[in-house]
């Protein structure tokens, strides 16, 4: 199977640019391709990891991932897929979550060795030393508005009647220059993003070709939805982080097991490294037992982000929970301090402070509906608080939420 046979099997192409010549391409040498990354936030979440994956498998093929992060042009906030301005973060937040990205990267690229180890490369190293003047004397001219406005990122916006900053608007036009610099710096023949950055890549490709006369190539994945139409990467109780600081490995591990029956090959072929015979005994395996299916997708997923023994942890966490036998280990933690709990702690908040329900509001419904128990022992009352009595062994107490959620509360 060739790297594009693969892309194909496993739904990773949605677009292409000139996709005959880029197969050559592929076929015949090893080239260096990137993606970037902004740092909007301190983790990203299981809807980035569609580009992560892909860069994983080029990379198995010998082919040199970059990964650009994105601290300049975080400054001014991509405008694709978005219906209003992002957020303005500061230097200290954009660093810090620049850091955290890179942690990612670890988990899924190898970053250490070999010749097409990844590169971490930083925008703002050519943004920075930008002088306006002459960019816009040296690139502008490149651009026209009149079809810049066409790119659905700039159109949705105005059709919508929605703001538009200059700035934001500036922002396809850095892209495109990113993609120039690493041409010139590390002969970047390819980028790769997300359906919505199609407009984008087409203008880097357009650059490159005006200033160097070199040729270069665009393909997108396509944006990523559960078998309902959502897009992936956010539940009814918040995103799905890939940081472990953001969500435990308890959590994510339960995640991938609770996807719709619909999408459990799908999501084999997107986020394991299982070869399509298994994937195909898979495929048959759930007529008889979809349940071992998943099992299956939650253990190689997990063990890819996180590590075997924490998915061992965790999926013996889970068979603990549901068979009702013993503590659970692996389970998500909530600490509290002794003092807290002479005052009331509402179990509503509890449910809350673990992002188990957005909102107070959510969370007592959940209750009025017999959906919360406390040691196994349904909370009838939404101003219910936590009890020193309600702790059993070793001060600890167990607090479920619906079916398939479940936390330990940890008094110190």
């Amino acid at each position: 199977m060739t790297l594009i046979d693969e892309l194909k099997y496993r739904g990773f192409i949605n677009q292409c640019t000139n996709e005959d010549n880029l197969i050559k391409l592929l076929n015949s040498e090893k080239l260096s391709f990137y993606i970037g990354f902004d740092c909007t936030a301190k983790s990203l979440h299981v809807g980035s990891l569609i580009q992560i994956m892909i860069m994983r498998i080029f990379q198995k093929y010998g082919h040199t991932p970059i990964i650009l992060i994105g601290k300049g042009t975080t400054r001014i906030g991509d405008p694709s897929g978005k219906d209003e301005t992002r957020k303005i973060l500061s230097e200290e937040e954009i660093s810090e979550n620049a850091i955290n990205l890179v942690e990612v990267f670890k988990k899924y690229l190898n970053l250490n060795s070999g010749e097409n180890k990844a590169i971490v490369k930083d925008n703002s190293d050519w943004l920075d030393k930008l002088n306006y003047v002459n960019f816009l004397r040296d690139y502008g001219k490149h651009f026209t508005i009149n079809k810049m406005l066409t790119f659905d990122s700039v159109k949705l916006r105005l059709d919508r009647e929605q703001s538009l900053s200059f700035v934001e608007f500036n922002y396809m036009i850095f892209q495109a220059y990113d993609f120039l610099e690493l041409h010139k710096r590390n002969n970047c023949q390819l980028q790769i993003g997300g359906s919505d950055q199609w407009g984008n890549i087409v203008n880097g490709i357009e650059l490159i070709r005006r200033v160097t006369g070199n040729d270069s190539y665009g393909l997108t994945t396509p944006l990523l939805t559960n078998a309902n139409g959502e897009k992936m990467g956010k539940t009814a109780s918040g995103a799905v982080w890939l940081n472990e600081d953001h969500l435990s490995p308890y959590d994510y591990w339960q995640f991938w097991r609770n996807v719709d029956d619909r999408d459990v090959i799908k999501f084999l072929k997107l986020f394991t490294d299982l070869d399509e015979n298994f994937i195909s005994e898979c495929k048959l395996k759930i007529k008889t037992n979809i349940n071992d299916v998943k099992i299956i997708l939650a253990n190689e997923a997990t063990k890819m982000l996180h590590g075997q023994e924490k998915t061992n942890i965790a999926e013996q966490t889970a068979k603990e929970i549901f068979q009702e036998k013993g503590s659970a280990t692996g389970m998500p933690t909530l600490k509290l301090d002794a003092d807290s709990i002479e005052d009331e702690v509402y179990i509503y908040d509890l449910i809350v402070k673990m992002k188990f329900a957005s909102s107070k509001t959510e969370s007592r419904k959940l209750i009025r509906g017999n959906g919360v128990k406390l040691n196994k022992e349904i909370v009838k009352d939404e101003m219910q608080s936590l009890k020193l009595k309600d702790l059993i062994d070793a001060n600890e107490t167990v607090i479920s939420v619906g079916k398939k959620k479940y936390f330990n509360v940890k008094v110190s």
